[in-house]
C-alpha cells in the first residue's frame, strides 16, 4: 500500500539530537560522504539497470490476470432464488468493478492506495524505504500498491526478501501495462483473501454481514477494509475490539481523501454494526443441496468446485420450508411418546455460582443446538420443576406437561444412566405458547418428497430428522416395504381384468394350508383383527381390508400385477412373485412412491423426477436445462381411465377411510392418497396427492424395528403430510379431475363403459369360505414375511 494510506500514527524514535549534527562534520568529510553517496546511488541504478535488464524478460505471462478465471464455488439455489447450498474450498461470488459499490471501492483505497489512479503502479519512495528497511532489519516492509499486491497474490510467495520485492515491482509495471486500473481494481476485490474461506468483498459481504455487497455502509465497508491486511487478526467476530479500531482509522482516512462527508463520517463512526449469525443457511434444504452437488460432480467432475457454477433447482423455498417443519414436528411428536432414554451427559458444576456459566458454555460446545432443539445443563431437577441453562446463558424453567415426556428420568428411583439430575445435559424445544418442553433427540428416521404430477418438478424433500447426524438420504436411498400404501397398484391391476370399485369381494378369513411343505401354515390377518363379510372394493380399499387385497391379487394373478406395477415406475425384481405382494411385502423408496402416485395425479403418464432446472457457469452462460412441461402422449403408461377411477377410490380414503382426517382437517375434497403400515408397524407411510402436488412421507428406524403396537401410516406420516398441504394449498383452488371418455356413471359409481353392471367382476369369494390354495412359492413368500 501507498506510504500516505497508510500513514498511522508514527511511534516516537530516539537518536534525534545525533541526527541533527551532521553540519557539524568538517567540509572536507562532507564532501567525502557526499561522493561516498553519489557512487553509491550510481552503483545502486547500474545494478537495478542489470537486474532490470536480466529479470524483465524472465517475468511470468500475464494469463492469469488478464484471462481472469478465479476459483468460483458451486452454488445451488432455489426455484425462487435462494440460496441453498454452497460447495467449494473458497467462497467468491465475482462481481463486475461496475457492480462493486463506490463505499467498497473508496474505503479500500483510503487504507491500501489513496493515490492508485494517480500512479503508475509503483510507489517508487515507499519501495525505496521498503528496500533500505530490509537491509537494518526493520519491520513491515510496507509501500505495496494494490497492484503490488495483485502481482503477489497472483505469482509471488509472501517471503520477505530484496529479489521477490523487486520482481514485484517488475510486476506491477508490465501489469499496469497491459491492463487498465479499473480492471487491475476488479481482480484486486475479487481475489483478496478476506478470513472465514472469503475471496472477495462481495463474498464477505455475505459471510459477515449476510447482505449483498451493493447495499453495504460506510461502516460496514470500513469494516472489510480493515481484513486485507491480516483476515484473522482484524476479523470482527473472532476479534472486535482490534477489527473496531482499525475500522475507525479507515473511517478517518476515507474523510481525509474526501470519500465521504462529515455527516457521513460522523454517522459511520457510532453506527452499531450486526453480523451475520454462524448458521448455514437460511433455509434448511441439505439433502436436496447434497443430491444436486452429487448429480453435477457426476457430469462435470473436479471442476464442480472451482468454476462458479449456478445451479438453479425446481424446488420452492415455501415448499421446502413447509415440509421440513412438518417433518420435524412429526418425528419429535412421535419421540415424545417414547421411553425417556436419558440425558445425552453428565457435567460436574463447579461450586462457586460466577464460574457455572463457563463451565456450562464448554460443556455444550459438545452438544450443539439442534434447530429449534435446544441443548440445555440442568441447574435443579425434580419431579415437578427443572432448571435448565442454555448455550446462550438463558436460563429456563420446565413445569407441569413440559415434564411429561421425561417423566421416567424424574423419578426418585430412576436408573442412574437415566436420571435427570444437576449436571445432566438434556434437550429443550420451546411450545407455541412459548412454553418450554424436555425431550430427546429423536432415534426414528423420516423423509418427505413432494413432485408436480405434471412436470415432476421437485417441490421439496427432506432426506432425515438431522443432515447434520445422518447423510443418509431417505428420500432416494432407503429401500422399504410400502405396506398398504402399495395396494392400490394392484387394484390398479384389477381394474384391467374387469374388476369396478363396486365389485364385492368377501373380507372373509383366509387359511393357507402348508401342505406338503412341512412348514407352518399361515393364516393372515386385518389390521384391526376383524372381518366384515363382503364388501365393495371402494370400501375394501378405504378401510385397507388385507383379505379382500389378497383375493384381488390371487384373482388377477401375481405375474401380471408384477408387471403392471412396473408401469409406474416400480422395480420389477424387488417385488417377489407372492401374494405378500398385494400387502406391501417389496421394497421402494419415497421417490419411486411419489413418482407412482403422480401416475393417477395427472391423468396416467409417468414422469421423471426433475431436480436441476438450470445450470449456468460463472458468467451467466447457460449449459444445461430442462424445460418443465406437461407430459405428451408417449409417456402415457395407464389407460386415463384407471387414472380417473384410481383417484377416485384414493378420493374415499381421505373422505371415510384411513385418511379421513386429511379432508376433515384441510377442508377440501381434492384430496387423494393412502396410508400403509407395515407388518408389525416398522414403516408408517402416507402418499397421496392434491392434482398440483404429489406429497409421500415415511416415517422408521434406519434398523427397522417396531414403531409401536399403536402406530400406523394414518397416525404418524398422516398428520405430516396434512402440515405440509395445509401450507402449500393455501390459495389454490379446488381442483377435481373430469370424467374422461369410456367411464360411466350408474348408481354414483364409476365404471369402465365395457364393465358397466352386469358386465364386468361382479363377486369374488362371497360363494366359498376359502380360495383355492397358494402355489408353493407364493406360500413361501407368504411365510417369509409373517412368521
Amino acid at each position: 500500500m501507498s506510504e500516505d494510506a497508510r500513514a498511522e500514527p508514527p511511534e516516537p524514535t530516539s537518536g534525534g539530537r545525533a541526527a541533527s549534527r551532521w553540519w557539524a562534520l568538517p567540509l572536507r568529510a562532507a564532501a567525502l560522504l557526499a561522493g561516498t553517496v553519489a557512487a553509491v546511488i550510481l552503483l545502486g541504478l547500474i545494478a537495478a539497470a542489470i537486474a532490470l535488464a536480466v529479470a524483465y524478460p524472465n517475468l511470468p505471462e500475464l494469463d492469469s490476470v488478464t484471462d481472469y478465471r478465479p476459483r468460483l464455488p458451486l452454488r445451488v439455489y432455489s426455484a425462487d432464488g435462494t440460496l441453498l447450498g454452497e460447495f467449494g474450498d473458497e467462497r467468491r461470488t465475482f462481481t463486475p468493478i461496475a457492480q462493486i459499490p463506490p463505499v467498497m471501492k473508496q474505503a479500500v483505497l483510503a487504507i491500501e492506495d489513496a493515490r492508485f489512479y494517480e500512479h503508475s503502479g509503483v510507489d517508487y519512495i515507499g519501495v525505496l524505504r521498503a528496500g533500505l528497511a530490509q537491509f537494518g532489519n526493520v519491520g513491515s516492509q510496507g509501500a505495496s500498491t494494490i497492484t503490488m499486491q495483485v502481482a503477489r497474490n497472483f505469482y509471488l510467495s509472501s517471503e520477505k526478501v530484496l529479489s521477490r520485492k523487486l520482481y514485484e515491482v517488475l510486476l506491477a509495471l508490465k501489469i499496469e501495462s497491459q491492463l487498465s486500473k479499473d480492471q487491475i481494481l476488479e481482480l484486486y476485490m475479487n481475489q483478496i483473501y478476506l478470513g472465514q474461506r472469503a475471496y472477495g468483498f462481495a463474498a464477505a459481504s455475505e459471510i459477515y454481514f449476510g447482505k449483498p455487497l451493493k447495499d453495504i455502509s460506510v461502516a460496514e465497508a470500513a469494516m472489510l477494509a480493515g481484513l486485507p491486511k491480516a483476515p484473522s487478526a482484524y476479523n470482527p467476530i473472532v476479534n472486535p475490539r482490534r477489527a473496531t479500531v482499525r475500522q475507525q482509522y479507515i473511517i478517518d482516512r476515507m474523510l481525509d481523501n474526501g470519500f465521504i462527508s462529515p455527516e457521513q463520517h460522523a454517522a459511520a463512526k457510532v453506527e452499531k454494526l450486526r453480523y451475520r449469525a454462524p448458521t448455514d443457511m437460511p433455509v434448511h434444504a441439505e439433502y436436496v443441496a447434497e443430491l444436486a452437488r452429487q448429480l453435477v460432480f457426476n457430469q462435470y467432475g473436479p471442476d464442480t468446485y472451482t468454476r462458479g457454477l449456478q445451479v438453479q433447482l425446481t424446488v420452492r423455498t415455501a415448499d421446502q420450508v413447509a415440509a421440513y417443519r412438518a417433518l420435524r414436528k412429526g418425528l419429535m411428536d412421535y419421540e415424545r411418546r417414547q421411553r425417556y432414554r436419558g440425558p445425552e451427559a453428565y457435567i460436574d458444576l463447579p461450586a462457586d455460582p460466577k464460574a457455572v456459566d463457563a463451565r456450562v458454555a464448554e460443556a455444550l460446545a459438545d452438544h450443539p443446538d439442534n434447530d429449534e432443539l435446544k441443548a440445555a445443563v440442568v441447574l435443579e431437577a425434580s419431579a415437578k420443576k427443572v432448571v435448565a441453562v442454555l448455550q446462550s446463558g438463558e436460563s429456563i424453567t420446565v413445569t407441569g406437561e413440559g415434564l411429561k415426556p421425561v417423566t421416567s428420568g424424574l423419578a426418585a428411583n430412576a436408573e442412574p444412566k437415566r436420571q435427570i439430575r444437576p449436571g445432566a445435559v438434556v434437550r429443550a424445544v420451546k411450545g407455541p405458547k412459548g412454553d418450554w418442553v424436555l425431550t430427546q433427540q429423536p432415534e426414528v428416521e423420516g423423509a418427505f418428497v413432494s413432485l408436480d404430477p405434471q412436470t415432476g418438478a421437485v417441490l421439496a424433500m427432506v432426506g432425515g430428522f438431522d443432515f447434520g447426524k445422518n447423510k443418509f438420504n431417505h428420500v432416494t436411498q432407503a429401500w422399504r416395504q410400502p405396506g398398504s400404501s402399495f395396494k392400490p397398484f394392484i387394484y390398479s391391476s384389477a381394474l384391467e381384468k374387469g374388476f369396478t370399485p363396486a365389485t364385492v369381494v368377501n373380507d372373509a378369513p383366509l387359511f393357507f394350508d402348508a401342505g406338503s411343505t412341512g412348514s407352518q401354515p399361515w393364516e393372515p390377518k386385518n389390521y384391526d383383527g376383524t372381518f366384515d363379510g363382503p364388501m365393495p372394493l371402494r370400501r375394501a380399499l378405504a378401510k385397507s381390508k388385507n383379505m379382500v387385497s389378497i383375493r384381488v391379487l390371487q384373482s388377477v394373478g401375481v405375474d401380471y400385477a408384477r408387471d403392471w406395477v412396473t408401469r409406474f415406475g416400480f422395480d420389477r425384481d424387488k417385488h417377489d412373485p407372492y401374494l405378500t405382494m398385494a400387502l406391501g411385502a417389496g421394497s421402494v423408496t419415497p421417490m419411486q412412491m411419489a413418482t407412482a402416485y403422480s401416475v393417477f395425479a395427472n391423468g396416467g403418464f409417468r414422469v421423471a423426477p426433475v431436480l436441476i432446472a438450470r445450470i449456468t457457469d460463472a458468467r451467466g452462460k447457460l449449459l444445461h436445462e430442462v424445460p418443465l412441461r406437461g407430459p405428451d402422449e408417449s409417456a402415457r403408461v395407464i389407460d386415463a381411465r384407471n387414472a380417473f377411477v384410481m383417484s377416485s377410490l384414493l378420493q374415499e380414503i381421505t373422505r371415510s377411510g384411513t385418511a379421513a382426517k386429511a379432508q376433515a382437517t384441510l377442508k377440501r375434497p381434492d384430496l387423494y392418497g393412502k396410508t400403509g403400515t407395515t407388518n408389525d408397524s416398522m414403516d408408517a407411510w402416507f402418499a397421496g396427492f392434491q392434482p398440483t402436488v404429489t406429497a409421500v412421507v415415511w416415517i422408521g428406524y434406519d434398523n427397522p424395528r417396531k414403531l409401536g403396537d399403536r402406530e400406523t401410516g394414518g397416525g404418524l406420516s398422516l398428520p405430516v403430510w396434512i402440515e405440509y398441504m395445509g401450507q402449500v394449498l393455501k390459495g389454490v383452488p379446488v381442483s377435481e379431475p373430469p370424467a374422461p371418455e369410456g367411464v360411466v356413471n350408474v348408481g354414483g359409481e364409476w365404471y369402465y363403459d365395457e364393465y358397466s353392471p352386469g358386465r364386468g367382476v361382479d363377486t369374488l369369494g362371497a360363494e366359498e369360505h376359502l380360495p383355492q390354495s397358494p402355489t408353493e412359492d407364493e406360500k413361501k413368500g407368504i411365510l417369509d414375511l409373517f412368521r
